[in-house]
C-alpha cells in the first residue's frame, strides 16, 4: 500500500475493526462484476472448511466475505469508477495509473 502513495483524500478502512457493509460489497460487486473476483481463495478458512471441494455460487462468495474479513481479497482500491483487487503487479500498476495519471 505504501508504494501506491495514496493521496490524503483516500479513505482507508481497516476491515478487521470496521467490517465491510452489505452496501459496500454491493458497490464493489457493481464495479468488479462478480463476488468471486473479490474472494480470496488463499484465506485460511477457505482451506479449513474445504471450500474448494464445494460448489459455490456468487451469492455464497458474498455471504462468506460478509461473514469473515479474511475472505475478501486485499487490498481493494476504488478510484472513481475503477476497482483494483489484490496485490498482483498488474493490479498495483493499474491502481497507480488510475490514482496518479
Amino acid at each position: 500500500m505504501s508504494e501506491l502513495q495514496l493521496p490524503d483524500s483516500f479513505i482507508q478502512q481497516d476491515i478487521k475493526t470496521d467490517p465491510i457493509t452489505p452496501k459496500q460489497i454491493e458497490e464493489m460487486y457493481s464495479l468488479a462484476g462478480s463476488y468471486e473476483s473479490l474472494f480470496s481463495k488463499r484465506a485460511r478458512l477457505y482451506k479449513e472448511r474445504d471450500l474448494k471441494n464445494k460448489p459455490l455460487e456468487d451469492e455464497d462468495y458474498k455471504g462468506l466475505i460478509l461473514e469473515h474479513y479474511t475472505f475478501l481479497k486485499r487490498p481493494v482500491i476504488i478510484n472513481e469508477d475503477s476497482i483494483f483487487i489484490g496485490n498482483s503487479k498488474k493490479e498495483v500498476e493499474g491502481a497507480k495509473q488510475s490514482i496518479h495519471g
